[in-house]
């Protein structure tokens, strides 16, 4: 969404900075049996490619071969992450809520303090040269894990350096792996295949904790870090076929080199409108609509006594319109004002939530709706819908918006700042909004989280920059 105020053309206003790569439009890893495809209108000056859509009545262009062929690797290793993650939960789970909450921390900590320099590494070095690394690390490390927890019960230390070592590969992959779409297919193209994939995230995530039940009543965690081995292997081979261009990796020596260029990064973000406006509606969005799924629904079904099943259903409601939304752009594109199809979307989403916090208390309680009388559960499922949908067209349209506005040589660096802003946010919205609904029920923050969506959905359609983007 993931995770700029100045109307007129996006257009860095100081061009690339001086300690940046400078890009020669050639492959750093080679040029691909099948041909480059051009990054996008100003891919070869490093400047950012707007995302468009197709013209009306046209038809959309397919996107590359060599992109789905990269998508498939990513969804099969997505999908064995999600068993794996299932998987550490569980076992972790068998050692107190505390421990529970340790591995989990021992994920998120290193990725959270090290993505920014992961995003400086992928601009140096190359994102197919870190993803690389990192899936072969991983292969190994899942092997590793498979072998040692082996016995019955696995050892608490053992699952915090298994969590420790993902999180670490999160920050250097996710940043790379976040910039490929820009780098494999052209600017018009780009809110499609953004949308495939995060429909391709979805069904993963919808299968993927029901795979990781089933691995661990077959063969434990060791089952389940062996199937995600078997992941790695496939995306390194899917990786040793795609080649995509990269610009030419820059010479500056030694880790201050690199810290500066992760500076840069965040400074060419902080100076660009488009960029600045975009990261600042991602940090709303992932504080206003990430806690309600994970933590408000859970509480609201509590408080209102709808049952774990109707929990459920509302995060599955959430999943398929998410799903929906995504499917619908991957085939026919997006909106040609990407900033508008992202604020409609939370103002969308705020409709979802507010649904969610007015549904009423009771398995059978009744709600006035359209003359009729509707369950409180079944409305709050029908809300869930409506905020998957919202969010799915936010993401579908504020990911092209960011990856597009990015010069070549900053993609990683500008995706490594969209995560640690969704993080950072999603962490400080998290534990506030906690501690509200503990003092003052689950309504009133699910209420605040439809205001605070709708608000920046509309701050969004006031601003020139992401109205014109």
């Amino acid at each position: 969404m993931a995770t700029s105020t100045d109307p007129g053309p996006r257009t860095p206003s100081t061009g690339t900075p001086s300690n940046g790569p400078v890009p020669n439009g050639t492959p750093s890893n080679g040029t691909p049996s099948t041909g480059p495809v051009p990054a996008g209108p100003a891919s070869d000056a490093g400047g950012p490619a707007r995302p468009g859509a197709p013209r009306p009545g046209a038809r959309p262009a397919a996107l590359p071969g060599r992109y789905l062929l990269w998508l498939g690797g990513v969804q099969v290793g997505l999908l064995g992450d999600a068993a794996l993650y299932f998987a550490l939960g569980w076992a972790a789970s068998a050692h107190g809520g505390g421990a529970a909450g340790l591995v989990l921390t021992a994920i998120t900590l290193p990725r959270t303090a090290l993505v920014l320099l992961g995003g400086a590494v992928a601009d140096r070095f190359g994102a197919r040269r870190v993803m690389l690394a990192g899936d072969t690390v991983m292969l190994a490390a899942t092997l590793v894990l498979a072998g040692a927890a082996s016995g019955r019960d696995v050892p608490f230390g053992l699952l915090v350096a298994a969590a420790a070592v993902i999180g670490t590969v999160d920050a250097f992959y996710l940043p790379a792996s976040g910039s490929m779409p820009r780098r494999l297919v052209g600017a018009e193209r780009l809110p499609r295949a953004l949308a495939l994939r995060q429909a391709g995230g979805q069904v993963a995530a919808l299968f993927g904790a029901p795979l990781g039940g089933v691995l661990v009543a077959l063969g434990g965690l060791s089952g389940a870090a062996l199937a995600d081995a078997v992941s790695f292997g496939v995306v390194l081979l899917v990786l040793l076929r795609v080649r995509p261009a990269e610009a030419a990796p820059a010479r500056s020596a030694g880790a201050s080199g690199l810290l500066r260029e992760a500076a840069a990064g965040v400074r060419l973000a902080a100076g660009d409108p488009l960029l600045r406006a975009s990261l600042l509606l991602t940090g709303a969005a992932a504080g206003a609509l990430l806690p309600v799924v994970s933590l408000l629904v859970p509480l609201l079904a509590r408080a209102h006594h709808w049952g774990a099943g109707a929990a459920g259903l509302v995060g599955g409601g959430e999943g398929a319109g998410v799903l929906v939304v995504a499917a619908v752009v991957a085939w026919r594109g997006g909106l040609r004002r990407a900033g508008v199809g992202a604020a409609a979307g939370l103002c969308t989403a705020s409709a979802g939530i507010a649904v969610l916090a007015w549904a009423p208390g009771g398995p059978v309680a009744d709600a006035p709706v359209l003359g009729g009388a509707v369950p409180g559960a079944l409305l709050a499922v029908a809300g869930g819908v409506v905020l998957g949908a919202g969010a799915g067209l936010f993401a579908c349209h504020l990911g092209p918006l960011v990856l597009g506005a990015a010069p070549t040589t900053h993609l990683s660096r500008v995706q490594a700042l969209l995560t640690l802003v969704q993080s950072g946010a999603l962490v400080l919205s998290t534990g506030l909004l906690g501690v509200l609904a503990d003092t003052a029920g689950a309504r009133l923050p699910a209420l605040l989280c439809a205001l605070a969506t709708g608000a920046a959905g509309l701050a969004a359609l006031a601003s020139p920059t992401l109205r014109r983007a």
